[in-house]
């Protein structure tokens, strides 16, 4: 080979190894190109300065993402139809868009076509669809609700997933988790009807907002509330006229009518800001959570967001043409627990509240439906959501209390699935109820109440459930109120629209002589202040996880009213008026909540097995059908306490007790619900100068030995 040919065989080295060394033009990675299945909803990737979509449809033949600006909100300023060969895995369709291409595109929702099923009344194109997944929800000026429930198009009145997830930041340092065992004491609120009422002393642009609860934090610690169990307050269709919450829109965005703000951005800030707020001073945050059902109710109802994106997918189906949805919430339809992706859509909702607004628990209405098969039949053994729950490192320590039944189930106690859950205990609530109002045969079924409800959380060895797992509970927002329970025989509905039909028949009440709160006896009237101190006692007295609901501590009413779901009215919010007229009966409340926590020996882990010991007026309980008498004594010693002894008078006559312990010096009275304020509660205690105690009628005595 001469020269001449080796540099020419040089010089092509030389490019070749020039033209290796320049790299390659850089090619968007696939899940740029195409997007990503997960997570679900939208994500802001800051990296990339870019959002990625993903929606689950799983019979969907086509979706298309539509993009809307605040200047024109019917007309998508961007629309882009997802490829199921790009823009699609398993039952995901997915894309990613870069801010620069939005140009003010600021809110999103769906279009999805695919084989309608006539009965179901799904797949709409027409219809604008909310992503299941969004975090925040804005409502146009236009929005209709009527539109969703009729053929043609919602454009500019359906609801709207914000694009606002890159510009929220709030600073959580310092926040910490209150947690509470032997001192828990839950109070059920509504977060928009704890302050609406013009004399809740809440300012008019702050009232019924989360910023306007977070103000009455100091009265709550007064009363000394350890657990705020909120109401839902998932977003729900602001013109459904479901006050209290329980028709859930969506399961991730805050209800954006509770912030005094209505800017988009603001709203999770205010949440946060209030729940920061109520660990700083030691009260733990529960949300009351709906996912049995959702408001687009049945085949008649509204089309939003589920039904339309895969209506057989997300619900249960029934058998009946005329009526396709199962209906095991009394609502119209029932999510679907039998499909994985409703019960990751659980989890995940749940991991939201949990991290992103640092909530301590969750209160789950009607949890049976959790147990339902696709089919809906239910699942005795162990369903799977609650084993993935479990599973959950995040998800596993939190509170979780389950309200054990739904429409077509009843499992309290050792019958929900749930098996280390709380439970909220209906039987507590009759059993308690009917004893002091006087009904006969109740002394046996009032002690097992009392006692924390070991026939229904059994700690042998084989199931080995707690004391503290029984939310006892007199009252809660679904009936009447503590005073109403108390003031009328039977329901007073009428407002409601709905013929006095709705609501529960099944009140175990007693006006105590007079029916509702005209003209009524002195006589009438210190009666039924006796009886809410009665039932504050057994309340505060009873081994389990004490609930009360707000307003009770003051004697707040309802008119009767045991269903207000609708009433977004003064019937509706508490009326802090009767906080002035009832100081007697916060005080007693109060005082009580104080001697509970005092008295570690009331609410432990376990049951109180040999540290109880049981008696009557005598040495000998009577257990007789018409007896209506019991009391008992506590002994504290291995809690380190002092000992505890309770004489409970639910007949209506006086009857003489004979204290079976110790003698009478050693004894200091603590409580007579007989007697006015301030000596129905005698915070430093009265010396007994005898072993016999006379109680009066329906009344309770509580007495204290250290």
């Amino acid at each position: 080979m001469n020269r001449s040919n080796i540099d020419v065989l040089a010089g092509d080295s030389t490019d070749a190894a020039n033209s290796v060394a320049n790299p390659p033009k850089k090619r968007p990675t696939w899940d740029q190109a195409e997007g990503n299945p997960l997570p679900l909803g939208v994500r802001w990737i800051e990296e990339e300065q870019a959002f990625n979509f993903a929606v689950h449809s799983e019979h969907a033949e086509s979706v298309t993402l539509l993009l809307y600006s605040p200047t024109d909100l019917v007309n998508p300023l961007l629309t882009f139809r997802l490829n199921f060969l790009h823009n699609k895995s398993g039952r995901i369709w997915h894309c990613r868009i870069p801010l620069t291409n939005l140009g003010a595109a600021c809110y999103y929702a769906y279009s999805v076509s695919g084989e309608t099923v006539p009965q179901l009344h799904s797949f709409d194109p027409q219809k604008v669809l909310l992503d299941p997944y969004t975090k925040c929800i804005f409502f146009p000026p236009g929005f209709n609700r009527s539109l969703a429930m009729r053929e043609g198009s919602n454009a500019g009145s359906a609801p709207l997933g914000v694009l606002n997830d890159h510009r929220s930041i709030f600073d959580w340092s310092g926040d910490r988790h209150p947690h509470h065992d032997s001192d828990a004491i839950i109070y059920e609120l509504h977060v928009k009807g704890f302050t609406k009422n013009p004399n809740s002393g809440i300012d008019a642009s702050r009232a019924g907002t989360y910023a306007g609860l977070a103000e009455k934090i100091p009265y709550l610690k007064e009363l000394g509330v350890t657990v705020v169990e909120l109401m839902p307050v998932f977003q729900r269709d602001p013109q459904e006229g479901d006050y209290w919450g329980y028709m859930p829109l969506n399961f991730f965005a805050p209800h954006a009518q509770y912030a005094s703000t209505q800017r988009e951005d603001q709203q999770h800030l205010e949440f946060k800001s209030m729940v920061k707020a109520f660990h700083q001073a030691g009260i733990s945050v529960v949300l009351d959570v709906v996912y049995n059902h959702t408001c687009e109710g049945d085949h008649k109802g509204p089309i939003y967001s589920y039904k339309g994106l895969d209506s057989a997918g997300y619900y249960m189906v029934s058998s009946d043409p005329a009526n396709p949805y199962a209906n095991y919430s009394g609502t119209g339809n029932t999510l679907n627990f039998g499909q994985a992706h409703v019960r990751k859509m659980v989890i995940d909702s749940l991991r939201f509240w949990k991290r992103g607004m640092h909530i301590d628990g969750f209160r789950f209405d009607l949890a049976s439906v959790f147990s339902r098969n696709a089919d809906g039949s239910l699942n005795w053994g162990e369903a799977p959501i609650f084993s993935e729950i479990a599973a959950d490192p995040e998800l596993g320590p939190v509170r979780l209390i389950a309200e054990p039944w739904d429409t077509a189930a009843y499992q309290l106690g050792r019958g929900f699935p749930g098996l280390t859950w709380l439970q909220w205990n209906g039987r507590f609530r009759d059993d308690v109820r009917r004893f002091v109002k006087g009904d006969a045969g109740m002394v046996s079924d009032v002690m097992r109440r009392i006692y924390g409800s070991d026939d229904l959380f059994p700690d042998n060895r084989a199931e080995a459930y707690h004391a503290y797992q029984s939310v006892n509970y007199v009252t809660s927002h679904d009936g009447f109120t503590l005073y109403d329970l108390v003031s009328y025989d039977r329901k007073h509905n009428w407002k409601n629209g709905n013929n006095n039909q709705d609501g529960t028949d099944t009140n175990y009440s007693w006006n105590c002589g007079q029916e509702g709160d005209e003209a009524i006896s002195p006589a009438v009237r210190a009666l039924r202040r006796q009886q809410v101190k009665n039932f504050c006692c057994l309340l505060f007295l009873s081994n389990g996880t004490p609930m009360f609901r707000a307003g009770d501590e003051f004697l707040n009413t309802q008119f009767g009213n045991n269903n207000p779901y609708n009433q977004d009215n003064e019937m509706g919010w508490l009326d802090w008026s009767q906080l002035l007229s009832n100081q007697d009966i916060f005080r007693f409340f109060k005082c009580m909540i104080a001697f509970r926590k005092n008295h570690p020996s009331l609410s432990r882990s376990r049951f109180w097995r040999e540290d109880i010991a049981w008696y009557g007026v005598g040495p000998m309980v009577d257990f007789s059908y018409d007896s209506h008498s019991l009391s008992f004594c506590l002994h504290g010693a291995s809690q380190g306490d002092g000992d505890i002894y309770v004489m409970i008078n639910a007949y209506w006559e006086e009857l003489e007790f004979n204290v079976q312990e110790g003698t009478a010096p050693e004894w200091k009275r603590i409580v007579d619900t007989a007697l006015p304020t301030p000596d129905d509660f005698a915070e430093d205690g009265v010396r007994l100068e005898r072993t016999k105690y006379r109680l009066a009628p329906r009344s309770i005595v509580v007495l204290g030995r250290s």
